[in-house]
């Protein structure tokens, strides 16, 4: 998948159209044709290795085929590749800054860059993620579900339900002492379809944003797992940190379900204590 990656983002066009989702998620193959000076074919073929490197994810809206920049998958080339190189240059600064400025650094820097686009439904913004991986639908299933496991890639958060059709979640760290999330379980299918309201208890900014909706969509493909994060029915001004995190908690997944370690970002260790 490395490989696919690199070579999506090899290109100045593919980087291009990148940028464009950056800047505005959600857009017609129509409109981004009108940015670059190439024919809707070209554009197409473009395309296609983005989505083939899940760079792109699409969705129908009508008769329209709408396209969604994923991050998830240049998070993954980041910690694969970046950190391992950066980590003793990075460590070493944090240990002379800690001792020129004599303070605890407290806060962990988690960064949000995901674009939001207004939903086709009409209900305010919405993000859309995708990932591949190598697991069965049972297992992806059991690791969103199980409060131990979902703890080691989700900010250390456990969340804890019956799993039935319209029972309540609760997401809360420090055994149960800290609640960050909690919400509705609409649609329960096991093991393909998981649809929740969702709301951030972290903050009294996080509380006043309300509820949203967080959709779950495992289709088996081959050996693997396509996961598919809809959150939606954000307000159009969202904070950053409503949505932000999903890139982190899904590169935690898959490196979880893959190779039984954990992930150790800033986001996964951000409750972990």
């Amino acid at each position: 998948m490395d490989d696919e990656v690199f070579k999506a983002l090899a290109d100045p066009t593919r980087r291009g159209l990148l940028d464009a989702l950056f800047e505005q998620d959600g857009q017609t193959l129509s409109a981004l044709q009108a940015r670059l000076p190439m024919t809707r074919f070209g554009v197409m073929k473009h395309l296609k290795l983005l989505e083939k490197a899940g760079l792109v994810v699409t969705r129908k809206a009508g008769r329209e085929k709408l396209h969604f920049l994923n991050p998830v998958p240049i998070r993954l080339i980041h910690d694969r590749w970046v950190d391992k190189y950066a980590e003793r240059w990075a460590a070493a600064l944090t240990g002379l800054k800690r001792e020129l400025e004599e303070e605890t650094m407290n806060t962990i820097d988690v960064r949000h860059q995901v674009p939001l686009v207004p939903s086709p439904e009409g209900e305010g913004a919405m993000a859309v993620f995708e990932i591949y991986i190598k697991t069965t639908p049972e297992r992806l299933w059991q690791a969103i579900t199980d409060p131990k496991l979902r703890a080691r890639y989700n900010f250390g958060v456990e969340v804890r339900s019956d799993w039935s059709p319209g029972s309540r979640y609760l997401g809360a760290a420090g055994g149960g002492s800290i609640e960050i999330v909690e919400g509705e379980n609409l649609e329960v299918d096991r093991p393909r379809r998981l649809v929740q309201s969702h709301r951030a208890l972290w903050s009294d900014a996080a509380k006043a944003a309300g509820f949203s909706r967080v959709t779950w969509e495992i289709t088996p493909v081959g050996d693997s797992c396509r996961l598919v994060v809809v959150h939606d029915r954000l307000p159009a001004n969202a904070n950053p940190e409503l949505y932000g995190g999903w890139p982190m908690v899904l590169s935690g997944l898959k490196t979880l379900l893959e190779t039984g370690e954990n992930l150790t970002t800033p986001g996964s260790l951000l409750y972990a204590s």
